[in-house]
């Protein structure tokens, strides 16, 4: 069903008039401007009314395109704002059907999205006939500008039109009106040509950045990944010395923070990903304790900042779950620093878990400022924060609780919020369901990922030659492969490691790809050239993990791919790979 948001201005005279009633020119220029707004949201189609409520322009709003073409046949419309994204027939599609009818042709359309971001849909976009492309969450003040030239150009055409049958009677009006209608054109074509001129140059910048963005991004990956590895390696070796438990917990805490960070690093590496909402898991058996105590452990000292007091409370059975432990960590990271942030000072926050035969449900409560209950339904959108954007003296850009249930979601839960009223707190319950009760992957059934005390030892030592130009990091994994007892030499750039590797003849090589010199591509295609280079295992070991970066690495002749910081799992199986020569002395 369509409907028109503003009633039309009554008396407007279709009949051919004398020019001389400046009434009935007066009544065209003053009558509405039809505006016809589709979206398949409702909520959507009240916030372009909103943007759009302006005295002169009469909105009409659809919610299908079945609407759209059946308000286009009733009425005439001097702009079509369209919605792309729409069940049933999308935007571009009933775009082109409105430009294959000879009395919406010429109608302009703007399309609006919050999905369709790439370049080729832009491109799809205009080639189905649009005059712009916008993306949600549109500004307000942009869309009213645009709206307002194409606005003006309607009712200019109007008046023309009007203007031309009234003055076919009088040569003499008419060729003034020409006259008029001609120095009109040619100042539209004017600003059709300027505007095109700057909507290239946007387009070209636009491109320039993007191409910026990606490459700093993945510059900013690589830099981020070369100090984490000396440090993840040294954790590696703490954990293989560690006597007493203390230690021992130390480098367990170190090691999962390096985890995250190194997580986290990935995510930037795809960005497009994130933004279209791709986040893709990385599930493995995990305890719920470890997650939770992960949390707790990345909050704590906000929690000691603003003196509230934290208690968890759990079953004293494990409760397992199949999740990505990272993810999961980020949603009671989320809630507690919500919990913290929205709760004054002294305030105080519990962790409750209760668990049956399907699910776990996990309630993280605050006695802090409450959720008005009004807002309950709203408090997981987008940029949605309890207080007004006038008063966010706590902080945040609001997106915390919205990314909260899109990950639980992704694990298969739900979260959901409770309070009493402004003032009496709130409660988080993240309902998770238990591996056997949902999902034929039974946790106990998976291994757990190989140790670095389960490498080989020195019973079946390897020559291995390391190569990387940060020397930190070559020399801690290199003191990382002596202690496990194997032969190690270690050398800093491309020339080097040709002359150590005809030298040394190693089992297996270690090869960083952005080295001085020589890369690392390019050593391990003239390695591959010698004969008893054949089957030596060479492993690229590298701070550049995008598929490009993987690609060149197979070509080179790569027999792995490793992405710095490399955690215990790859070193082994890189380890396994390897094959003693027996030509060799050992």
């Amino acid at each position: 069903m369509f409907m028109s948001t503003k009633r039309p201005r009554p008396g407007i005279s279709t009949a051919a008039e004398s020019p001389a009633s400046g009434n009935v020119l007066s009544t065209i220029t003053d009558a509405p401007i039809n505006i016809l707004i589709v979206d398949d949201e409702p909520k959507n189609l009240t916030v372009l009314e909103t943007v759009l409520d302006i005295p002169g322009y009469r909105l009409v709003r659809a919610e299908s395109a079945d609407q759209a073409l059946l308000a286009l046949v009733s009425e005439e419309f001097a702009l079509l704002i369209l919605d792309v994204r729409m069940p049933g027939m999308t935007g571009f599609e009933l775009a082109q059907v409105i430009k294959s009818r000879k009395k919406t042709a010429r109608i302009p359309i703007i399309f609006l999205t919050a999905y369709y971001n790439e370049d080729q849909h832009v491109l799809e976009g205009y080639g189905s006939g649009a005059v712009d492309y916008l993306h949600k969450p549109v500004n307000a003040s942009v869309l009213r500008s645009k709206v307002a030239v194409f606005a003006e150009l309607y009712r200019r055409s109007r008046e023309i039109a009007y203007t031309n049958r009234a003055l076919l009677a009088e040569v003499t009006e008419r060729r003034r009106a020409e006259q008029e209608l001609q120095e009109l054109n040619e100042n539209l074509d004017q600003l059709v040509v300027q505007r095109t001129q700057v909507l290239e140059r946007l387009e070209s910048e636009l491109r320039e950045a993007d191409r910026r963005k990606d490459a700093f991004i993945a510059t900013l990956a690589h830099e981020l990944r070369n100090p984490l590895a000396p440090v993840r390696n040294a954790v590696h070796l703490l954990q293989l010395q560690a006597a007493d438990d203390r230690a021992k917990r130390s480098t367990e805490i170190i090691a999962r923070q390096i985890s995250v960070m190194a997580r986290l690093i990935d995510d930037l590496m795809d960005v497009s990903r994130i933004n279209h909402g791709n986040i893709e898991l990385r599930r493995e058996p995990v305890e719920l304790s470890q997650v939770l105590e992960l949390a707790i452990e990345s909050t704590r000292p906000k929690f000691n900042e603003h003196g509230h007091a934290l208690s968890l409370t759990m079953p004293e059975q494990p409760i397992l779950l199949d999740a990505d432990v990272t993810r999961l960590s980020q949603v009671f990271i989320n809630l507690l620093t919500n919990a913290c942030k929205y709760t004054d000072r002294g305030g105080h926050v519990s962790v409750d878990v209760e668990a049956d035969q399907s699910q776990v449900k996990i309630r993280v409560t605050d006695d802090g400022i409450g959720i008005p209950h009004d807002q309950l339904t709203n408090v997981f959108g987008m940029f949605n924060q309890v207080e007004g954007t006038a008063s966010r003296s706590r902080g945040g850009l609001g997106i915390g609780l919205s990314l909260v249930k899109h990950l639980v979601e992704l694990h298969d839960g739900t979260v959901t919020a409770t309070s009493a009223g402004p003032g009496l707190g709130s409660s988080f319950a993240v309902a998770l369901p238990l591996p056997g009760a949902t999902s034929p992957r039974a946790v106990a059934e998976e291994a757990p990922a190989p140790r670095l005390s389960k490498a080989r030892v020195p019973n079946v030592s390897l020559k291995i030659l390391v190569v990387d130009d940060h020397h930190d990091g070559a020399e801690t994994i290199s003191d990382l492969l002596l202690r496990l007892g194997h032969d190690v030499r270690t050398v800093y750039d491309g020339t080097e490691a040709l002359l150590a590797a005809g030298a040394f003849r190693p089992d297996l090589m270690l090869l960083d790809i952005g080295l001085p010199t020589i890369s690392g591509y390019e050593v391990c295609r003239l390695l591959r050239q010698q004969a008893w280079a054949a089957k030596m295992t060479i492993v690229a070991m590298t701070g550049w993990g995008d598929q490009e970066a993987q690609r060149k690495s197979q070509a080179a002749g790569f027999d792995r791919h490793l992405v710095k910081p490399i955690d215990e799992g790859s070193l082994v199986t890189a380890l396994q790979m390897a094959r003693p020569n027996p030509g060799e002395p050992r």
